[in-house]
């Protein structure tokens, strides 16, 4: 792996993980409306899109008010458990998520994930990778407020900073798929790259906003920061499925 020039202002990527890497909403949508289901419930396309990007622990809470009669521990176990069973069948890949990735690991750029799935899931995922890409893995079970709480960017930033003391936020971008997600990191402070799947994102001055990330690069990553953007210079804010 080579080291990144010093004159480049990027020195880490904060990647999502459920809709930016991997395709996962509808394995989560799936077991959603299973586990529904079977206590004699119905689920709507509409209740699962209120759940895309959020804390497991509060996608819990909407399934119970929608009739499944368990604890909230044991709901997010059922659905982690099904969604790893889906992807160990099969890893659907997001367009270009891979070859970024590649492409940051061979500059000397690191990487951390920050998804509101919890650690199995996320270890899953990341051992179908060709190559150990994240230095960094903070997953929905190691925050205590999840998104769009910005707790789980700040907590990645400051574990890539052990490593690199002199690493700031205005040194990091993220990559986001999902409303509670991309208000995650542009509160963190981290300059924002959203990238909508499952749900559309509007314009707006505090993201950068992407249609894929195949055929991105690099230096379209460098460029956020290049001068800094309002994105690049916004402040911590103060401030729970998947993510």
């Amino acid at each position: 792996m080579s080291i990144p020039a010093a004159s480049s202002p990027l020195k880490a990527v904060l990647w999502d993980m459920d809709g930016t890497i991997v395709d996962t909403e509808p394995y989560w949508i799936a077991a959603e409306r299973a586990l529904v289901e079977a206590h004699g419930g119905t689920w709507s396309h509409q209740q699962a899109m209120q759940l895309v990007g959020q804390s497991l622990t509060f996608s819990a809470g909407l399934l119970q008010q929608a009739g499944v009669e368990l604890e909230i521990r044991d709901i997010i176990d059922a659905l982690t458990a099904q969604v790893i069973s889906s992807v160990q069948q099969q890893v659907p890949w997001r367009p270009g998520a891979r070859e970024l990735l590649e492409e940051l690991h061979q500059a000397g750029v690191r990487c951390a994930l920050v998804t509101m799935s919890e650690g199995p899931l996320a270890r899953e995922v990341v051992a179908n990778l060709p190559r150990p890409y994240f230095d960094v893995l903070v997953t929905g079970d190691t925050v205590t407020q999840g998104k769009p709480h910005p707790e789980a960017y700040l907590t990645a930033v400051e574990l890539l900073q052990e490593a690199d003391p002199e690493l700031g936020i205005h040194h990091c971008v993220a990559l986001e798929d999902s409303v509670p997600g991309v208000a995650a990191a542009v509160a963190s402070g981290v300059a924002t790259v959203a990238v909508p799947h499952i749900v559309p994102l509007p314009d707006h001055e505090s993201y950068e906003l992407w249609d894929s990330l195949a055929g991105r690069s690099l230096g379209e990553l460098e460029a956020l920061l290049v001068g800094a953007g309002p994105q690049g210079l916004a402040a911590p804010a103060s401030g729970d499925p998947h993510g």
